[in-house]
């Protein structure tokens, strides 16, 4: 059942076409202007244009989830009574001219139900469907290659790639569909967004629309354009998934794309958009994750003590000293990390980034902490402005590192500049085989000039290993100064724990362990054996529905960089504990809540409940989530 939400329509201009009845006549501008209620419904008539578009299906969305729905569909009114459509959300196909006409009978209620449905009230869409929509040119009827959606807000009644972005601005919160976007405002000024552009013969109009439409079709998922390609396809197939979320997406890439768009067409014109060929032009290309899946977006790093004290320090007197921020692409995919304050880039980190082609929300838990513990990082982060950033060139498979701090000069990485600019400071090139990261090289200048280089290399995984964490050896200038190399061995306790009925009520159990051994940074501390990675990977939702649970809570390791600062105590080296949320999503499962850096605290059984949060650590990560439309919704504000 549907409950409806109006989105309110702004008449500016009322005439009555006559008593009791609404004129079917569409105006110039494409605007419903009657204000007289159906005492007899006429057709509920408009056009679909690009060109004008024929054999386009087009409805009337009142369900608002973006496609169309058969019958019988059932409408929730606001005096608490349903309505029943049997024929579903009214619908057509477009004629000559791109014109339609609906069919709204079902819209008039019984008085007992309550009073009749506007179609006024509802918005628009309508699907070229490839190959069998025909575009209207001068040349004679062409057919569409690719599939494009286009809407139209409630009340107007043409729909075109302009009537689209329109709509979705207003939607955002940008403005009035009437309005002339400001951000638009050089190209747009003088158009009217609503209008039938092809019978005004404002060829600039059309040119926009057409590029804007081709923009459009780039975005259409290839099963979504290959359902309705197929000879008994008419347009009404759900084939779309989450078709509300993909629909709003796409709203949101036309939006955030479009002047880049209607730039490329003002410069093909050169003042004569009459002879500007939309095919020809090399329209942004924007891959977009329809899905709309749950991003890392932001960290806050408490790593200062009050009053200067060493580290670690009780949490409670733990001070902000960086915060990070992620940037994507309309595809989820990572950009680029951005610092106020100084982050710390982990190479193993970075290989499992790499592993996904950055698209971060294909891992379980979402870059896992990392953090500088030097306390420039505060003096940087009481300044204004961004002091280090990761940018991520993906095609070139590179990893740029820019700094301007004295962060890491314990760590041969000196700052080249105090302002983000030049060189970078770090590059990280990557090479693999097939799918895999087969090494990870750091470039770092040196004052003398040479190039310290850092490799990391992933050790194949033994037959029993967790999913999401690896092994790897690491090596400066040749010689190897590191590795970590899986055991091969689990203790696994979950069959014990899941006899216990109490336990399911516990937020954090340890229930599998892997064990794993650490070499290098000699001498090592004489507690730092009988490693283990520690995961509670319990069946927290009852049947197994949803992403896998595989929640790794614990891990210890060496870092001399970090232990070797004044500011830090660390006999028996770190080890992370995290967090994660209280309230189960069964997509999400895995997502941090907060970390912990804590000093390591050495072998402990599996079958246990996971600690409290320490009350003392070096370090502190508060982990901040959004989806990615509300992401990329926020980038227009």
């Amino acid at each position: 059942m549907t409950r409806l939400e109006y989105i309110p329509v702004a008449l500016l201009t009322l005439f009555l076409a006559g008593c009791g009845q609404e004129s079917d006549t569409l105006p110039l501008d494409g605007r419903d202007f009657d204000g007289v209620s159906y005492a007899e419904p006429a057709p509920y008539t408009g056009k679909v244009i690009d060109g004008y578009l024929v054999n386009a299906r087009v409805w009337l969305d009142m369900d608002g989830d973006s496609q169309y729905t058969p019958g019988p569909l059932e409408i929730e009114l606001e005096n608490g009574n349903v309505a029943v459509l049997e024929s579903g959300e009214p619908t057509a196909m477009s004629g000559q001219g791109g014109e339609f006409s609906l069919d709204v009978g079902e819209l008039a209620l019984s008085p007992a139900i309550g009073p009749d449905l506007d179609p006024r009230n509802y918005p628009f869409y309508a699907v070229a469907l490839p190959g069998k929509t025909l575009e209207q040119t001068w040349r004679g009827d062409v057919p569409v290659a690719r599939a494009f959606l286009m809407s139209a807000a409630p009340g107007v009644r043409n729909i075109t790639p302009l009537t689209t972005l329109a709509r979705y601005r207003r939607l955002f919160g940008l403005g009035s569909y009437l309005d002339t976007p400001e951000d638009l405002s050089g190209s747009l000024a003088g158009l009217n967004l609503v209008a039938d552009y092809v019978l005004s013969g404002d060829e600039r109009a059309h040119a926009y629309a057409r590029a804007l439409a081709r923009f459009m079709a780039s975005q259409i998922p290839d099963d979504y354009n290959e359902a309705l390609s197929r000879p008994d396809s008419d347009g009404t197939e759900r084939s779309l998934r989450n078709p509300e979320q993909a629909a709003y997406l796409f709203g949101l890439s036309l939006v955030q794309n479009a002047p880049s768009v209607i730039a490329l067409v003002d410069e093909a014109a050169g003042g004569d958009y009459a002879n500007v060929d939309p095919d020809a032009l090399t329209l942004p290309v924007v891959p977009l994750e329809l899905s709309d899946p749950v991003l890392l977006t932001h960290q806050r790093i408490l790593a200062q003590p009050e009053n200067d004290q060493n580290l670690p320090a009780s949490t409670s007197s733990l001070l902000a000293s960086a915060e990070l921020f992620f940037d994507f692409s309309e595809a989820g995919q990572l950009l680029s990390v951005s610092a106020e304050g100084c982050l710390a880039p982990s190479m193993p980190e970075l290989v499992r980034l790499i592993n996904v082609n950055g698209l971060m929300y294909r891992l379980g838990s979402q870059w896992r902490p990392s953090v500088s513990l030097s306390p420039q990082s505060r003096i940087a982060y009481e300044v204004e402005g961004v002091d280090e950033r990761l940018i991520f060139d993906w095609n070139g498979q590179r990893i740029y590192f820019e700094t301007s701090t004295t962060c890491h000069e314990h760590e041969g990485i000196l700052a080249g500049s105090t302002e983000l600019s030049g060189n970078p400071e770090v590059i990280f090139r990557w090479q693999k085989v097939g799918d895999a990261v087969a090494e990870l090289v750091a470039e770092i200048p040196q004052s003398d000039g040479s190039i310290l280089i850092r490799r990391l290399e992933p050790q194949p995984e033994p037959e029993v290993a967790p999913d999401d964490f690896g092994g790897f050896t690491l090596v400066e200038n040749g010689s190897q100064i590191a590795s970590l190399e899986l055991g091969g061995t689990e203790a696994a306790c979950d069959e014990l724990l899941a006899a216990e009925a109490e336990v399911a009520a516990l937020d954090h159990v340890v229930t599998d362990q892997y064990g794993y051994a650490f070499t290098g940074y000699d001498p090592q501390p004489a507690n730092f054996v009988n490693l283990a990675l520690e995961y509670d990977t319990r069946d927290l939702d009852g049947d197994g529905a949803g992403a896998p649970v595989s929640r790794l809570l614990r891990y210890g390791f060496l870092d001399p960089d970090l232990s070797g600062l004044a500011n830090v105590d660390a006999g028996t080296g770190f080890q992370w504990a995290m967090y994660y949320p209280t309230t189960f999503d069964p997509a999400n499962p895995n997502l941090i809540r907060e970390a912990y850096l804590t000093s390591y605290s050495g072998a402990r059984e599996c079958k246990r409940e996971f600690e409290e949060t320490p009350s003392s650590a070096y370090a502190k990560v508060e982990y901040s989530y959004q989806v990615l439309s509300e992401y990329l919704l926020g980038l227009l504000d």
